[in-house]
């Protein structure tokens, strides 16, 4: 399972705590999202423990930028978190339709 790649279409959303501080994510649902919640639970099963908040680690890809993160569970998906340098390389904002590739870690 691992270095297994999903693919993921979707909206940039944004999420604004109390301050005003934005974090940018896509959405990840249906079959990319089953994917990662089966390699979540291998993993889990396999190591005997869960990652913090459930996450699992990723290389994510958009465009010609690619990064490590974690993405995490959210209402019967996934959330990535795109950062704000891979946002300004690709001229991507909230808002925006973009794809996405992840290599599962």
């Amino acid at each position: 399972m691992q270095g297994e790649v999903v693919s993921v279409t979707g909206e940039l959303l944004g999420w604004r705590n109390d301050a005003g501080m934005l974090a940018t994510y896509l959405k990840i649902t249906g079959e990319a999202a089953q994917d990662i919640s089966a390699h979540e639970l291998h993993a889990r099963i396999t190591s005997g423990k869960r990652r913090g908040f459930g996450s699992v680690k990723v290389e994510a890809r958009i465009g010609e930028s690619s990064w490590t993160t974690s993405v995490f569970p959210q209402d019967e998906g996934w959330f990535l978190p795109v950062k704000a340098a891979v946002r300004r390389a690709e001229a991507l904002e909230e808002g925006t339709t973009t794809s996405a590739e992840i290599t599962l870690l």
